[in-house]
């Protein structure tokens, strides 16, 4: 069976006012507006946006669910602070997933996938060079879910995209590793032509060594914050 995917910047479908104002928070969050321990107001969300405060409501206890923020007693929600420890932990879940996931789909990339990563890294490419990292960030994410969501590997995926979540909140969208863009690209592009060449074992061995690479950047960037 043929599989069909859709380019990259396809128009996005209609998304509800919770869904807007989690979108807004979580900009605020990867931009650095709201760095580790900001208090996220309702009101504040909700004249941003142009809503009432009931979706910001359900925005907030959604994103409290997925751990970009946490609440604290007598305080309310606050943008989640992240450790060294979380993030080794959660990078080495994460390494080991990806891998995991490219070793259950042994066939070499091609067809309709290959199309589309091959259009996300030309896109990667235009992120870099215009220094656009929040476009890099949204690319990033839309390359490993190519080629970690197939057929044979759709938990693996699903398991996948809570962890991109949670790194997203510690990583706030590449903003702390920037320098890191190019670096991150051109493993893209050596992953994409391992598995293109149908070395399985090659792109898995680079995956989880892209995965390290990440984890390792951020800490460093981490430890330079305090």
């Amino acid at each position: 069976m043929t599989e069909m995917f859709p380019p990259p910047d396809r128009p996005q479908p209609f998304r509800t006012k919770a869904e807007l104002a989690a979108d807004h928070i979580k900009q605020m969050i990867m931009s650095g507006q709201a760095p580790p321990g900001t208090k996220i107001l309702t009101r504040v969300v909700a004249q941003a946006v142009g809503i009432s405060d009931t979706p910001v409501r359900e925005a907030i206890k959604q994103l409290v669910s997925e751990e970009w923020l946490v609440e604290r007693p007598h305080i309310g929600a606050v943008v989640a602070d992240f450790t060294v420890e979380n993030v080794r932990e959660l990078y080495g879940i994460r390494a080991a997933l990806a891998s995991l996931a490219l070793q259950l789909h042994p066939a070499p990339l091609s067809g309709q996938r290959l199309l589309a990563i091959d259009e996300v890294l030309a896109a990667s490419a235009v992120a870099i060079d215009a220094g656009d990292v929040a476009s890099f960030a949204r690319l990033n994410r839309r390359f490993h879910s190519l080629i970690c969501d197939t057929e044979q590997s759709r938990l693996v995926h699903r398991m996948l995209v809570g962890l991109w979540s949670k790194t997203e909140t510690a990583q706030r969208g590449f903003r702390l590793v920037p320098w890191r863009l190019p670096k991150s690209h051109a493993e893209h592009v050596a992953i994409r032509d391992a598995l293109v060449e149908g070395d399985i074992a090659r792109a898995s061995e680079l995956q989880h060594a892209h995965e390290t690479a990440a984890m390792n950047a951020l800490i460093e960037a981490m430890d330079g914050e305090t």
